[in-house]
Parts: structure tokens; C-alpha cells; sequence
């Protein structure tokens, strides 16, 4: 299966943020390439979430290009083969975590974000990773800082995108 066919797979059984997600996909019907950062209409990204429950904290990266506290994430790649593993891929290589394991259930949330051109738009498919009991955290050459965070903290230093990743996070977590 393609990563497009997975993408497409993923969305269709995405039940929560209807209106976006018929977005997506109708972007994917428009786009064969629209997985891939070549695709100037936008593309998809995906990113996960970084949580350790037990401490009641969230890894965040200050991103280096856009300096903005953001989860890990970013841009597909060919070896990818799923949006799921794509996300693990892009949460393990940015907080340098190994034996990240994704929340079940699939996408956390979807965020469409407006991008500087020649591309225009991200549509992220955002999932939760759970870092190991001890997990320490390394920074890569993508980030300018890597922090943990408490909930609370969070929702003081990052934007409205990661602040509803978290609480949809936490929400998962509980139910």
C-alpha cells in the first residue's frame, strides 16, 4: 500500500473534526502527490505529540525556522510506510527518544496551518507518543531548544494547535 493509500485509509476512519478531514482527503483526491512537500498546493505532514503521563509533562521543540514551541514533526518521506510510522519517525528523530510506542486509536487531532511559500498549507495528522519510564530527551539539529513541559506550562508558551493536541491527549489517555 501507498502512503497516499494509507493517508487516505487513515482519514477515512478518522471520525472526530469531520469538515477538516473531508478537506484532507479531498485534497488527496485532487493530488497524487499531495503527500509530498513538493506539492505546491500543500501536503500532509505528520507529528506526535511527546507525553509522559506518569510525570504529567509534554516534550516540545522550539522549532528552529518558525521559533515557536511545536510538537516533533514534519514532512513525509519516501521509506515511510504509513502516516503512523511517518509520525514516530519525525518524534524519535527530534527528541532523540528511542522506544517511543504511539497512544492507540490513530490521529489525535488534524490541524491545517498556513505555510510560507513556495508551498502553502500543511495538513497535519497529529498523534500522541508515550516516552519510556526514564526517557531522556536529545536535541536535534532541527530544533533551537527541547523542553519539557507540565500541561499547565504548555498552554502558556505554545499556540492553540498544541494546546488542543494536549487536552485531546490527556482526553485519550483517560478514556
Amino acid at each position: 500500500m501507498s502512503l497516499h493509500d494509507d493517508a487516505v485509509l487513515v482519514l477515512k476512519t478518522y471520525e472526530d473534526q469531520r469538515e477538516l478531514r473531508d478537506t484532507y482527503l479531498d485534497h488527496l483526491a485532487a493530488h497524487p502527490d499531495g503527500m509530498w512537500k513538493s506539492c505546491g498546493a500543500g501536503h500532509l505532514t505528520a507529528s506526535a505529540l511527546v507525553i509522559d503521563p506518569e510525570r504529567g509533562r509534554v516534550l516540545l521543540t522550539l522549532h528552529k525556522k518558525l521559533g515557536m514551541w511545536l510538537q516533533m514533526g514534519g514532512h513525509c518521506e519516501p521509506g515511510d510506510s504509513s502516516l503512523e510510522r511517518a509520525g514516530l519517525r519525525e518524534a524519535t528523530e527530534e527528541s532523540g527518544i528511542p522506544d517511543l510506542t504511539l497512544l492507540p486509536g490513530g490521529p489525535v487531532q488534524l490541524d491545517r496551518h498556513a505555510i510560507p511559500a513556495p508551498c502553502h498549507w500543511h495538513l497535519d495528522v497529529q498523534y500522541a507518543a508515550l516516552a519510556p519510564t526514564g526517557a531522556v530527551e536529545e536535541i536535534s539539529d532541527e530544533s533551537l531548544d527541547l523542553r519539557w513541559f507540565s500541561y499547565e506550562e504548555a498552554a502558556q508558551v505554545a499556540d492553540g494547535s498544541v494546546v488542543r493536541l494536549v487536552e485531546r491527549t490527556r482526553a485519550a489517555l483517560r478514556g
